[in-house]
């Protein structure tokens, strides 16, 4: 996947529902067509983070694995 985020989130060994506290709370500070990396190891983020992005609005670009965690991508609706 090559996506290139305006802002990166560390939610690395945070558990729900803390991943999704942040990016509710960075999702607020970025503007319109701007991506969020979120990086969590938290199990519920694969079914979280698509069910916000959904109940929001906001478009869920995708994950990847990394070593020992997964980056979701999210991009900010207009």
């Amino acid at each position: 996947m090559d996506i290139t985020a305006d802002k990166v989130q560390d939610s690395i060994g945070q558990m729900c529902p803390m991943p999704i506290a942040f990016m509710a709370k960075n999702m607020r500070k970025m503007e319109a067509g701007q991506i969020l990396e979120i990086q969590a190891d938290d199990e519920g983020a694969h079914a979280d983070i698509p069910a916000w992005c959904e109940q929001t609005g906001n478009e869920f670009l995708g994950k990847e694995e990394a070593d020992g965690y997964f980056k979701y991508y999210v991009k900010k609706a207009a």
